[in-house]
């Protein structure tokens, strides 16, 4: 079973959370808050999508790189988590 799949519950209650705090954005715009109420909602989210990927990026090198059965597995999985981390890096 997927590290994905046993901490399922933990990582869509993150995601709702995550969804509540754009909610809140979009609440805040809506009734026309000050900007740096908005900015700092905003700096919220990116730290907790940050803490998500990297809480993902972590389990997917441990379960798939780390504890890879075959070095063809552990190249595949070193892959995908470098072609991750380049789009998440040109997000920065």
């Amino acid at each position: 079973m997927s590290h994905t799949h046993r901490s399922k519950d933990k990582l869509v209650a993150r995601i709702r959370r995550l969804k509540g705090q754009m909610e809140a954005v979009e609440r805040a715009l809506e009734s026309e808050q000050p900007c740096g109420d908005v900015l700092q909602l905003l700096a919220s989210i990116r730290g907790a999508l940050s803490g998500l990927t990297v809480e993902l990026m972590q389990e997917h090198l441990s379960e798939h790189v780390v504890q890879a059965e075959t070095d063809a597995e552990r190249r595949q999985a070193a892959s995908e988590l470098a072609e991750a981390l380049r789009t998440y890096m040109r997000g920065e």
